[in-house]
């Protein structure tokens, strides 16, 4: 089934159009979502609702860019919203550790592994991970993007709606930060 007609019949409300919608994209959209929030549960229930507003939402898909672009925009958008909501939660519930209210508060960092790391790999891996989550988010969606989904800048600029140039600069500093927070981190682990 091609694009055309896939986006036709899932705007018919075709029950087998939006299985095969999906089985195409499932394991893409939860990858990208797992990059985020870098929780294998709340990657399994955002993945959901990105899903759930897929087939709600349709009807308004005026095909202007892929369905794939489409659907990288609402699983970064709602991964975003769910590792938002995560930070000011952690940030609340430090700021009222400090004040005494209540001292068991304080989160500290889940240890993440992603599926899609070969076990040789994984420490390192639970290293880079933790540093890609300190990044700005922008530049956290645009080198999970090129890196783990392997999608291109011109891919990348279509899901965030930036240009191309911007998504260059994204990747270019959020590897510059990783370079230097994970060489601190290396040489201050060494010492």
């Amino acid at each position: 089934m091609d694009e055309r007609q896939l986006i036709t019949e899932l705007q018919k409300g075709s029950q087998n159009a939006f299985r095969h919608l999906v089985e195409s994209f499932q394991s893409k959209v939860f990858n990208t979502v797992l990059s985020i929030v870098q929780n294998i549960e709340e990657a399994e229930d955002v993945a959901q609702e990105v899903f759930i507003e897929v087939y709600e939402s349709v009807g308004k898909f005026k095909g202007e860019a892929k369905i794939s672009t489409w659907i990288y925009r609402i699983a970064t958008t709602k991964a975003l919203e769910v590792h938002r909501k995560k930070k000011a939660v952690k940030r609340f519930a430090f700021l009222t550790s400090l004040f005494g209210e209540d001292d068991e508060i304080v989160h500290h960092p889940v240890e993440f592994e992603h599926p899609g790391v070969v076990f040789e790999n994984k420490e390192r891996a639970k290293v880079l991970f933790a540093h890609i989550n300190q990044l700005p988010d922008n530049q956290k969606v645009a080198f999970s993007l090129f890196n783990v989904e392997g999608l291109s800048y011109q891919e990348i600029s279509e899901v965030m709606q930036i240009t191309i140039s911007s998504v260059e600069s994204l990747i270019f500093r959020a590897k510059t930060n990783l370079r230097k927070t994970l060489k601190d981190h290396y040489v201050n682990k060494s010492i």
